[in-house]
C-alpha cells in the first residue's frame, strides 16, 4: 500500500498490487475500511479487495459468478469480474501545492481472453478535501467484452449509531436509517440518473464516531446510472457498501435479453467518475 494524502481530506492507502484501489481510508485518525469484518465468498482476490474502503468491479462482469455462454469447459465469470489482483503501473505521483495527484495504468486480462487497459487518475483537493477518481477503460485486445463497471465503497458499520442515515434523491422518501431492511442485512439497487444532471449524490451520516462528519459520494450517471447499497451484519461481517454501478441488479442473461448489456469493442473506450468527501 502507498500512502496518498493532501493538506485536507482523508489519508488513503492505494493498493499497487490490485488496480490502485483504496485499502485503508483514515478519517480523523480512524480507518473506516471494514478489514476482516466482511463475508467470505471463497475468492482470495475479492477477500483482499473487500477488506479495503474501495475496490473496482468489472470490466467484463459485475456481482456474483455466472456462466460464460458457450464455454466448453463450463467456466464462469469470476466473482466481481477480472479487475482485482491486477497490478498498477504508476506513471505520476506528486503533491501539487496543497493538492495530491497520481496517475496509473493497469493492464487487465479478462475471463474470456480479452485485454483491457484501465487509465486511472486520483486527485485530492487540498482546499476542500474532496477525493476525485477519473477512470478510462479501453479495449486494447481483439475480442469484445461487456461494458460493466461498479465501485464498491465499504465502511465498517461498527462506526454507526442509530442516528446515521442514508440520504439521496434516488432513495425512497429521500433517505432512511443505515440499517434498512431486515437483519442481518440486505441489498437494493435503484436508478440514480436524473434528466439534465450529469452527476448523482448520496450521503451517509452524521458519523459521530468520526467527529460528526458526513460521507458525501458523487458519481457520473452517463456510465453509472444506478446506485446499489448493501449491508451485512451476519458475524463476522459488519459492513455497509455504497456502490455506483453501470447496470440493474438482475442476472447477466436478463441484461443481455433486454439489450442492456453493451459490448466494448476493440479500440473503444468508456469513462467513469467518482468523487467523495467527509464534511
Amino acid at each position: 500500500m502507498k500512502a496518498f494524502s493532501a493538506a485536507r481530506g482523508p489519508k488513503l492507502f492505494l493498493d499497487e498490487t490490485s488496480v490502485l484501489d483504496i485499502g485503508g481510508c483514515i478519517v480523523n485518525g480512524t480507518d473506516i475500511a471494514p478489514g476482516r469484518a466482511i463475508p467470505d465468498d471463497g475468492d482470495p482476490r475479492i477477500d483482499h479487495s473487500l477488506e479495503g474502503f474501495l475496490f473496482t468491479c468489472g470490466p467484463d462482469h459485475i456481482r456474483h459468478p455466472q456462466p460464460i455462454p458457450g464455454d466448453q469447459q463450463g467456466r464462469k465469470y469470476p466473482l466481481h469480474g477480472s479487475y482485482s489482483a491486477h497490478p498498477a503501473e504508476i506513471l505520476f505521483w506528486d503533491a501539487q501545492g496543497d493538492d495530491a495527484e497520481c496517475q496509473a495504468r493497469v493492464a487487465v486480462k479478462t475471463a474470456e481472453g480479452g485485454e483491457a487497459l484501465l487509465e486511472r487518475h486520483w486527485r485530492i483537493s487540498g482546499e476542500t478535501g474532496e477525493v476525485s477518481l477519473s477512470d478510462r477503460l479501453t479495449n486494447v485486445g481483439t475480442v469484445p467484452f461487456a461494458k460493466v463497471h461498479m465501485y464498491h465503497m465499504n465502511i465498517g458499520a461498527w462506526l454507526f449509531d442509530p442516528h446515521v442515515h442514508l440520504t439521496g434523491r434516488m432513495l425512497e422518501g429521500g433517505g432512511f436509517p443505515w440499517n434498512f431492511g431486515e437483519d442481518p442485512g440486505g441489498v437494493f439497487c435503484v436508478p440514480a440518473k436524473v434528466e439534465g444532471e450529469d452527476w448523482a449524490e448520496v450521503a451517509l451520516g452524521p458519523l459521530a464516531s468520526l467527529g460528526g462528519v458526513t460521507l458525501k459520494v458523487k458519481f457520473r450517471t452517463d456510465t453509472l446510472p444506478h446506485l446499489q447499497i448493501w449491508r451485512n451484519q451476519k458475524a463476522p461481517a459488519h459492513v455497509l457498501g455504497i456502490e455506483p454501478v453501470s447496470h440493474r441488479w438482475v442476472s447477466r442473461a436478463e441484461l443481455a435479453a433486454s439489450s442492456e448489456l453493451q459490448m466494448l469493442k476493440p479500440g473503444e473506450s468508456a469513462d467513469y467518475g467518482l468523487r467523495f468527501c467527509f464534511s
